[in-house]
């Protein structure tokens, strides 16, 4: 037996992980709650919730009724947990924040796929200029053609 574990020791010190995920929600209804001018304000808290959960952000942005975040998961973490400790806590700070009166909440769901490191710098870029990206189409249009490019059912109500 403590052989195996031995084995076992070694085999997990050894351990590499990464898992990469590109992630989308919104505000409740889609609303334009997301001032500009603070915005910024709202990424460094989320940074910091991400940092404090062992996970290296790449990008942070997003317009007034969502946002996109590139980060690596910490392999100890799930996916979901962290989502909602990112919405949970940043819906906490938004509706007690003077700069978001309009703030009501985040949609019930989320977008979250894997990338590939090859992918990274590209996804980068296009988090990057949302702004641009979003003077030819909207938010639904934007995860429309997300859930179909990875191949899931779209639902009207999703972004609620």
């Amino acid at each position: 037996f403590s052989r195996v574990y031995e084995n076992y020791t070694y085999l997990c010190a050894m351990s590499k992980v990464k898992a990469t995920y590109h992630v989308v929600f919104g505000t409740k209804w889609r609303r334009q709650t997301i001032t500009p001018e603070h915005r910024k304000d709202l990424y460094a808290y989320i940074y910091g919730i991400l940092k404090a959960n062992g996970c290296y952000v790449y990008r942070i942005n997003g317009m007034a009724d969502h946002l996109h975040i590139l980060f690596d998961l910490h392999p100890t973490k799930a996916l979901s947990a962290i989502v909602k400790s990112i919405k949970l806590s940043s819906a906490q700070w938004l509706k007690s924040n003077p700069a978001f009166p309009n703030f009501s909440d985040w949609c019930r769901g989320y977008y979250g796929y894997t990338l590939s490191s090859e992918h990274i710098p590209s996804a980068i870029e296009y988090i990057k200029n949302q702004q641009i990206h979003h003077n030819t189409y909207g938010y639904i249009q934007e995860v429309r053609q997300i859930a179909e490019r990875e191949g899931w059912e779209w639902h009207d109500d999703d972004l609620t």
